[in-house]
């Protein structure tokens, strides 16, 4: 078992467990000396920047976040989840919780992803504020992460193809090529893609993303699934979010073909 300070969208359990890690137990603790902060880019730039930790010399700063027991095999997708060498670092820190100093891992911003001009997403602050309720963190403290600013993405047209004769994947032929991803029907080639994009090659790369990106929207409830996406069983909101992000995707990456869910229409 390991211990975990969660700071972020990890204080929240839909999010943690989206990304595989159920913790065996939670509770509140405060991180003294270190200001919180949203300056991680993240890779998709209509997300805006995600959270960050830095140290601080004013005497009354504090992050207050979740503490999490989590088993030893929760490390590994952890470690996925927050690209740990590539956008974080992982430390140990000490926080304060109950009446105890409990030293704990947590993920750190790297040099190569600070950005300071970065705002958050109102999805990703929505997230943090929801994860913070749960908790029970101190009023003021949630208070102040409501009145955070936020980062404003343009709008999106309806993400259209190329025009041209394309193949169509399914998930077998996709785990083929282990450049090339999936969103929402499309296939994308990930070769050229920006130096900041290298980590997503391994994590993105062979897979179709549509229910890691689903799960990851503030209105989630934990209970999407393929069989939602298969039959179209999405909701407005839904679909524009993939929307966007297959626009992003047109930008960052190349378009290649068409991806079918069912194994048998490929």
């Amino acid at each position: 078992m390991f211990q975990y300070f969660g700071f972020g969208s990890n204080m929240n359990i839909i999010s943690l467990r989206a990304k595989g890690v159920e913790p065996l137990a939670s509770q509140r603790a405060v991180l003294h000396g270190w200001r919180l902060c949203f300056n991680v880019q993240h890779f998709f730039r209509h997300e805006g920047g995600v959270g960050n930790i830095e140290r601080s010399e004013s005497a009354d700063s504090r992050v207050l976040g979740v503490l999490y027991d989590c088993p030893d095999e929760a490390l590994a997708p952890l470690d996925a989840v927050e690209a740990y060498g590539h956008g974080y670092d992982r430390i140990t820190v000490e926080v304060e919780a109950g009446n105890e100093r409990i030293h704990a891992l947590t993920y750190v911003g790297m040099p190569d992803f600070i950005d300071n001009d970065c705002l958050p997403s109102r999805r990703y602050l929505n997230i943090l504020v929801d994860g913070a309720r749960q908790a029970g963190l101190d009023t003021d403290y949630v208070q102040g992460l409501m009145a955070q600013p936020v980062h404003q993405p343009g709008e999106y047209p309806l993400f259209m193809p190329p025009s041209g004769n394309y193949p169509a994947f399914d998930a077998d032929s996709l785990a083929r090529y282990p450049l090339y991803t999936a969103l929402y029907g499309a296939v994308f080639d990930m070769s050229d893609a920006r130096p900041l994009h290298e980590y997503l090659k391994r994590f993105f790369g062979g897979r179709d993303m549509t229910l890691f990106h689903l799960k990851r929207m503030d209105s989630s409830d934990g209970n999407e699934s393929m069989e939602d996406i298969k039959h179209g069983r999405l909701n407005e909101i839904q679909r524009r979010y993939l929307n966007a992000y297959l626009s992003e995707y047109a930008k960052e990456y190349r378009y290649v073909g068409r991806f079918n869910f069912n194994n048998n229409e490929a």
